[in-house]
């Protein structure tokens, strides 16, 4: 079970699918629901505790320009970069951000035919590699659907995968007392 904010209340704000969404407000929690061949990616700084949650379906935006100018958090190669400038406004920085990343599985390809989710994953791999970061916890691939949530207040990324009864904490500052 979820432990409780630590300020007695909690405020869910849902990232549906091809949406992000960004706090510094530690009674938030970010959740995303049903990533499948999605990607969920969770950026967090701990120093002004700003961080964000992004839902991309697709990798590359050039299949839809007109798609992707409309809903760049559909895709990672315009998703991730709104994501991060996005935190930037609460004065996040790069060099901080701890990244966390969940999904990405074969869901309805069992056969591995269209292969989406490690289609997003490479794509998101590359980017981050182009830009000197690297993700700090991951959770991705297999066949299953996953729930992600980022905790303000302390940066927690939790998980629930189907199948499983409670979440489980992906990524957790040590710092933390």
């Amino acid at each position: 079970m979820s432990p409780p904010s630590p300020s007695g209340f909690e405020h869910k704000v849902v990232v549906g699918i091809a949406e992000l969404a960004v706090s510094n407000n530690p009674n938030v929690t970010l959740a995303t629901y049903s990533l499948g061949s999605c990607l969920g990616i969770a950026i967090y700084d701990p120093v002004v505790k700003a961080g964000g949650l992004l839902h991309i379906m697709l990798p590359d935006s050039t299949v839809d320009s007109v798609k992707a100018a409309k809903h760049p958090a559909m895709f990672v190669d315009s998703g991730v970069p709104a994501l991060f400038r996005a935190t930037y406004q609460l004065r996040a920085e790069k060099h901080r951000m701890i990244i966390s990343v969940a999904g990405g599985a074969q869901i309805l390809d069992s056969g591995g035919f269209f292969n989406i989710g490690s289609r997003n994953y490479d794509a998101l791999i590359g980017l981050l590699k182009d830009h000197g970061l690297r993700i700090d916890a991951q959770q991705v691939g297999g066949m299953v659907n996953r729930t992600m949530s980022l905790r303000l207040a302390t940066g927690e990324v939790w998980l629930k995968t189907s199948g499983q009864s409670q979440e489980v904490i992906l990524w957790k500052n040590s710092t933390l007392t």
